[in-house]
């Protein structure tokens, strides 16, 4: 009986560890703004933990976020990428104040996140490599031999801040699907 009783300890002892060890990640990748990426991702088929793993790579949750490159909001979209998007969109009203608007700066991001992958034949690495790189780039490097040996996939990436940026996002991801 007492090794039962000691048996029964430890595991709640375990799962007392695992409870706590689960609340600190939710902690660290939050499930921020979710009804607004939900609508967003049921709009352009995407999975809203990768939009998730996105916004955490790109701004960390910060919808005032700025990157040296002028980036701004919570995806990190250039104003004159923004505004593309939004006539795009056919969103007429865009302005350039709406993109700290966390709705405005989800749905476009999402909307040119959907339009890089679909570029790609529904490659989302490569997507998600040209949300970082830049669309041109992107086919620039499938078409040299050095980064892709089938011009379907990368092989290598010279940026690398992108080569990072993408290892963040899918690390994001795996930890986002295993969370939420």
């Amino acid at each position: 009986m007492a090794k039962f009783k000691k048996i029964i300890l430890i595991c709640a002892i375990l799962f007392a560890v695992f409870l706590t060890f689960n609340a600190v990640l939710k902690k660290l990748y939050p499930a921020l703004y979710m009804d607004i990426i939900i609508e967003s991702a049921k709009q352009y088929n995407l999975d809203p933990l990768l939009i998730l793993s996105v916004i955490r790579a790109e701004s960390n949750f910060s919808e005032y976020a700025i990157s040296h490159k002028e980036a701004k909001g919570l995806m990190q979209l250039k104003s004159d990428t923004a505004r593309w998007c939004a006539q795009q969109m056919g969103d007429g009203g865009f302005t350039e104040e709406k993109i700290y608007e966390p709705r405005t700066n989800i749905q476009i991001g999402v909307w040119y996140l959907n339009y890089l992958i679909e570029q790609f034949e529904g490659n989302c690495r490569l997507g998600i490599t040209a949300y970082n790189a830049g669309i041109g780039n992107v086919k620039k490097w499938l078409e040299n031999t050095d980064y892709s040996a089938n011009g379907n996939e990368l092989d290598k990436i010279p940026f690398r801040e992108t080569e990072r940026y993408i290892k963040r996002v899918l690390n994001n991801y795996a930890i986002y699907k295993m969370l939420y």
